[in-house]
């Protein structure tokens, strides 16, 4: 088969929907399918890899080195009609990702919609909580353009019927228990830290942005700081928010853009991961801390709700409840006894969300769009 990938963020840029279309195009590639790519070009970026199609982009506001693609319907439908896939794959919902549902339509070949990211939670969370309703009801005009709508969790998935989105199927997440590991934990890094074997680190990855609830994640340190005064926060990322962060709060550790075993070796060597956020669709890096062997505290809501047990690997925590998160953080944050406990119980959370499991399942829904060619698109894993 030959699928077509059409996604606005692509690594080396390192987020959660780079990262997970990324895994899903080896994925199919490992089965033994054809895969294009459509994306916007990347700075200093001359020559792609021959089955990568590269279009023109603008600078995302707010988000230096990310780019959004320009309109290319007429660029896509010329490509398509070329070398024409089996189905196309369209995970983001910017300009670019119109302009393939709109080529696919023109040539009647089907197209998927990736459901990544709550664009409804994100203008709240930058002060304009009128326009929710807006971007709702413009992303629901975005996927139900397309025959189906991924979603990684059941609780998306009820959310998004209850709006009326047409045709949503659960695609559940992987985590690559190979590369996550607590057999990266790395002295020599917490010494680094500032760190004794016996002290704690606590660590968050990810996005250092307005939409990840970070101030609350700085108040729950800031209190478990007053009992154990030698605990450091270790922040890996970047983000319009970090200069800040980091001025107000210069005992603060941080580490940048860690990617692949770095990234690992950095999870693997904190000791208590905070994940503030209320704003995901899912959050791999709730995966990726489980996988190597970190306790963590979240919101109960996506990744948290399908993997941690509260009281067993973490703390899953009511929504919006920030007294509790702080509780929490203080709870598991001076216990090392129970620490080292959880950390036993993470990897089995999630020993079972394979790479080539979800692979195969995607594999499966986009080969039930080139058969019936019709909006009875078969359902993911149970």
């Amino acid at each position: 088969m030959h699928y077509a990938f059409v996604t606005e963020t692509y690594p080396p840029e390192i987020n959660g929907v780079a990262l997970t279309v990324q895994g899903l195009e080896h994925g199919l590639r490992e089965r033994g399918h054809n895969v294009s790519l459509v994306r916007p070009r990347q700075q200093a970026e001359h020559s792609p890899s021959e089955h990568c199609t590269l279009v023109r982009g603008a600078n995302l506001p707010r988000y230096p080195g990310l780019k959004f693609g320009l309109p290319a319907t007429h660029l896509l439908r010329n490509r398509w009609r070329q070398c024409r896939p089996d189905a196309i794959y369209v995970a983001t919902e910017g300009p670019l990702g119109w302009s393939a549902l709109r080529a696919a339509r023109q040539l009647q070949i089907p197209a998927i919609s990736g459901f990544h990211t709550r664009f409804d939670d994100y203008v709240r969370s930058y002060g304009a909580p009128w326009l929710q309703g807006t971007a709702l009801r413009w992303m629901r005009h975005f996927h139900n353009s397309a025959q189906a709508t991924l979603v990684p969790t059941r609780e998306l998935q009820a959310f998004l019927e209850g709006q009326r989105f047409n045709n949503v199927i659960r695609l559940p997440r992987a985590v690559d228990t190979q590369m996550f590991h607590p057999n990266l934990r790395d002295p020599r890094l917490r010494a680094r830290w500032g760190l004794k074997d016996d002290d704690l680190a606590v660590i968050y990855v990810g996005r250092i942005a307005a939409e990840k609830n970070l101030p609350l994640a700085v108040r729950a340190f800031r209190q478990l700081q007053q009992i154990r005064p030698q605990a450091r926060f270790i922040w890996v990322g970047d983000g319009p928010a970090r200069a800040a962060l980091q001025r107000e709060n210069p005992d603060f550790l941080f580490c940048g853009i860690q990617r692949n075993e770095a990234l690992a070796r950095h999870f693997a060597s904190g000791d208590l991961f905070l994940f503030p956020s209320l704003s995901e669709t899912f959050g791999n890096v709730t995966l990726e801390a489980l996988a190597s062997g970190i306790p963590t505290i979240a919101f109960d809501y996506g990744a948290a709700h399908e993997a941690l047990q509260d009281g067993v690997q973490g703390a899953a925590i009511a929504c919006n409840d920030d007294a509790a998160f702080i509780a929490a953080t203080m709870r598991l944050g001076s216990d090392n006894t129970n620490l080292t406990q959880m950390r036993l119980a993470c990897r089995d959370a999630v020993s079972g969300l394979q790479p080539a499991r979800v692979a195969e399942a995607f594999d499966q829904i986009l080969q039930s769009l080139t058969i019936r060619g019709d909006r009875h698109v078969a359902t993911a894993l149970p």
